[in-house]
């Protein structure tokens, strides 16, 4: 990549002339998600299970205003213990790389920096989507799903979002919504949410078949592979809704809006669901994770370079 903006980390450059199996990671989990070292722990795991399955994780962020392909151990400390790190859509890229900011890539963000690097797979939590307080307030996560061909493994939207209006959004823009071993759609803590996919694939040889099916159409949307939190760490539905009901509450009568939205309404469920939904996430991140990387290596079999 002939880009100063960019700076490819030695291994994830090595897995791109190798064309190694290589897994994208956003860092607003890092940034604005958990509190140190709860942070830093979860991006180091999240790279290990990704390493274990044979596969190279890259870890997406920005350090004085440059974009990180892959970040070392210093790097990410340094982005974890960040003062007033930027959450970098894909609006925000100018402003941080003027100012050299710091900051953390959303799932739109991380999507163009994969994209341009030449990383078809990515993981992540949930994606955003439309918003229970606002049909106006539409996260930029849409648009990149609608316009990035990319494999993109995540644990449904989240589930503090109008899920209904998500999906209709979804459909609009030619998103297919792959249901990984399940025919509904998960609900980020919750494995069911009584909505349905658009179709159910069972194995990783799967979802890139039909990845290259649907690019080989000239459509360019990502093919959003929900991946449904395991069954052990699963929030009834029943014990969730009203929490997200009164965190969503909390919101509107702070008038929290905008990009400090998500990240109040995720505090706030942890406070009051005492920490159980921070376990859930941290789990079906891990879980992602590793289904991510077992797309990857299909993607770059001999199998893979002649499908996607």
């Amino acid at each position: 990549m002939n880009n100063s903006h960019f700076i490819i980390s030695p291994e994830i450059l090595r897995a791109l002339e190798l064309a190694l199996p290589i897994v994208a990671l956003e860092s607003t989990v890092i940034t604005h998600g958990l509190p140190i070292p709860q942070n830093i722990k979860l991006a180091q795991d999240m790279e290990a299970k990704i390493h274990e399955q044979g596969a190279v994780p890259a870890t997406i962020a920005l350090l004085d205003g440059k974009i990180r392909i892959g970040i070392s151990q210093g790097e990410l400390d340094k982005l974890a213990k960040a003062k007033d790190p930027v959450k970098v859509s894909r609006r925000d890229f100018a402003r941080a790389i003027v100012k050299k900011l710091d900051g953390g890539t959303t799932v739109a963000g991380t999507m163009l920096a994969a994209q341009q690097a030449g990383i078809r797979v990515f993981a992540t939590g949930g994606i955003g989507g439309v918003h229970r307080e606002g049909h106006l307030d539409i996260s930029t996560d849409l648009q990149a799903l609608a316009d990035t061909p990319m494999i993109v493994v995540c644990a449904g939207a989240k589930s503090i979002l109008d899920l209904p209006a998500t999906l209709e959004y979804l459909e609009t823009m030619a998103v297919p919504v792959v249901g990984y071993q399940t025919d509904e759609f998960p609900a980020f803590f919750s494995r069911t949410s009584g909505l349905n996919v658009s179709v159910r694939l069972d194995t990783p040889e799967e979802i890139v078949s039909f990845a290259k099916a649907h690019w080989d159409l000239g459509l360019k949307s990502a093919i959003l592979v929900t991946n449904p939190i395991p069954e052990a760490y699963s929030l009834p539905n029943e014990e969730i809704d009203p929490i997200i009901a009164k965190a969503s509450e909390d919101a509107q009568s702070r008038d929290i809006h905008g990009q400090a939205l998500t990240p109040f309404l995720l505090q706030r469920i942890n406070e009051l669901s005492k920490g159980r939904s921070l376990r859930s996430n941290l789990i079906l991140l891990e879980n992602n994770a590793v289904l991510a990387a077992k797309i990857a290596k299909v993607v770059v079999s001999g199998q893979g370079r002649k499908n996607v």
